[in-house]
């Protein structure tokens, strides 16, 4: 599916850039892509998936914790457990992927 998605990306943006009227079409684009995010049924999916996503990421930490034991870094196990605190006070964001100074 991500690689259809970036399919599919890569051939807008060829069309975008393709085209005579690009600025045009590339602002038509824009604003069907922000009604799209705005949508509700859309944001409600999104969040669904990341909050079962965070589901998933929480039981499978458990799962393979279980079986490794103390070999799991502690950079994610930190972060694993403040996900799960958040989780448990049904906190939409993380910081999955940022670095802490």
């Amino acid at each position: 599916m991500r690689y259809r998605l970036t399919f599919i990306a890569g051939v807008a943006l060829g069309y975008v850039l393709g085209t005579r009227a690009g600025r045009e079409r590339y602002e038509q684009l824009k604003k069907s892509a922000r009604r799209l995010a705005e949508n509700p049924a859309v944001r409600n999916a999104a969040e669904t998936a990341a909050h079962n996503g965070r589901d998933f990421a929480g039981k499978a930490y458990q799962s393979v914790g279980d079986k490794v034991g103390d070999r799991v870094p502690a950079s994610v196990a930190e972060r694993v457990r403040s996900l799960r605190e958040r989780s448990s006070r049904n906190g939409l964001e993380d910081d999955w992927g940022t670095t802490n100074t």
